[in-house]
């Protein structure tokens, strides 16, 4: 992680404090033990913090306003739902289609690059189970802390079946510890894939849901030996059959859906306090030992706490899941207008006598064609516009904003330089083909 300009750093002050270690269903001492370490008592504004927010800060971040509130009431672990009308034709022939695409560029790296830079998801392509001690770094996408998965949901038909797909980012506060938290998240990434693409008993689909993609991987990092430490925030979406779209957010990290030139729905963070996002964790003993000595609070952030929404897909929507990096240089509005200028320029969203319309193919525009797709060109003209924001030192991003409401006599101008990852999904409604067999 770059440094940040002394212009862009100011210290707040943190009680020592226990870390919630790992939670797991299974027996592991680094997920079931009740104490945890301390900290640097020391956080800074561009790098996340992983310790006990003060007393004001608690009363900051009680009394803020819900500003991103949208489907979320900030409960602890509520489930939540938005239904509409679907527009699902009566041909049983006709499935919901997810084609997907991402997009990153890591908060060191100043040159995005949309040909390099993005990743073109094959539902095809078979997920390989992660192996204990063997995963290599040099294999991860060019995203810094930030990672991402997307895979198939179990044995579903891969031309229109259901997709799994997520994001974490690695909180940067571990670094004062010798951590990369980059281990974590990309590890994470990695579990949770191989959890959704799991087949059940039966030899078909998945019947799981999003938080318990989360809880598997989330298990399976806290049993890897490889990650000594390191914590994430972590959004697991689940795009299902007719349209149905479960997502479990944990952190500042979330999502949103656009429809037609409008926010259909956008998610909340979930955060401690300003800058302390809600997170999963590996302690480690040492860790425990200085809790022990040092006395503080518990902080309990697991995949049960995350944030489930449950919302109905329609033809031509457009999901966006990311971190970050992505909701800290960008405003909601600024994210629609970058989509609707694509959308309406391809013909994917039409202007007519009586509105703006989907049109009624879109695999023209979704399709390979051995060219750029409208969801690949979507996730890296996001991508490119928060990269931009975020070396932008004039004009202030929702970062800035939050400085200010938190924080009114500091000086924090322009955007907030830090890895960005953006997984799009454009919805589409049309012919299923048979399952091909694949050798």
């Amino acid at each position: 992680m770059a440094a940040t300009s002394a212009s862009r750093t100011l210290a707040v002050q943190c009680r020592p404090r226990l870390l919630r270690p790992c939670m797991s269903l299974t027996s592991n001492s680094r997920c079931n033990s009740t104490l945890a370490g301390t900290s640097s008592s020391s956080a800074n504004f561009s790098q996340r913090s992983f310790t006990q927010p003060t007393a004001t800060m608690r009363r900051l971040a009680r009394s803020s306003s819900s500003k991103h509130r949208i489907l979320a009431d900030g409960s602890s672990g509520r489930i939540r739902s938005l239904s509409s009308t679907s527009t699902s034709p009566a041909d049983p022939n006709r499935k919901h289609v997810y084609n997907v695409a991402a997009s990153y560029i890591a908060k060191g790296n100043p040159n995005f690059d949309p040909e390099t830079h993005v990743f073109h998801f094959n539902p095809y392509n078979r997920v390989q189970p992660p192996k204990l001690g063997k995963k290599s770094k040099s294999l991860r996408p060019a995203s810094g802390q930030d990672a991402f998965f997307v895979s198939r949901l179990g044995a579903s038909n891969p031309g229109c079946g259901e997709v799994a797909l997520g994001v974490a980012d690695g909180v940067g506060g571990w670094m004062d510890s010798g951590v990369d938290p980059a281990d974590f998240s990309h590890a994470l990434c990695d579990y949770m894939a191989a959890a959704a693409y799991e087949p059940t008993p039966s030899g078909t689909g998945n019947g799981l849901t999003a938080r318990q993609v989360m809880q598997k991987g989330y298990e399976a990092v806290c049993h890897d030996r490889t990650i000594k430490a390191g914590g994430s925030t972590a959004v697991v979406a689940l795009l299902r059959e007719k349209g149905m779209l479960e997502v479990a957010n944990l952190g500042d990290s979330g999502f949103i859906i656009l429809r037609l030139n409008g926010v259909h729905a956008a998610s909340e963070p979930q955060i401690h306090a300003f800058n302390t996002p809600f997170q999963l964790s590996v302690v480690p003993p040492s860790m425990l030992l200085r809790a022990a000595a040092f006395g503080g609070a518990q902080l309990m952030d697991e995949p049960r706490d995350a944030e489930v929404s449950r919302l109905q897909l329609k033809h031509g929507d457009v999901l966006v899941v990311a971190t970050d990096g992505l909701w800290d240089n960008l405003f909601n509005q600024d994210i629609l207008r970058i989509v609707s200028s694509r959308m309406t320029d391809s013909g994917a969203w039409e202007t007519t006598d009586s509105g703006v319309q989907v049109a009624p193919d879109l695999r023209p525009f979704t399709g390979s064609g051995g060219g750029n797709t409208l969801q690949s060109l979507l996730a890296t003209d996001i991508v490119a516009s928060a990269k931009s924001a975020s070396r932008n030192a004039r004009l202030d991003g929702p970062f800035a904003k939050e400085v200010k409401k938190y924080y009114p006599h500091e000086a924090w101008h322009g955007g907030k330089e830090d890895d960005i990852c953006a997984v799009v999904v454009v919805v589409s409604e049309e012919e299923c083909p048979p399952i091909k067999a694949k050798l």
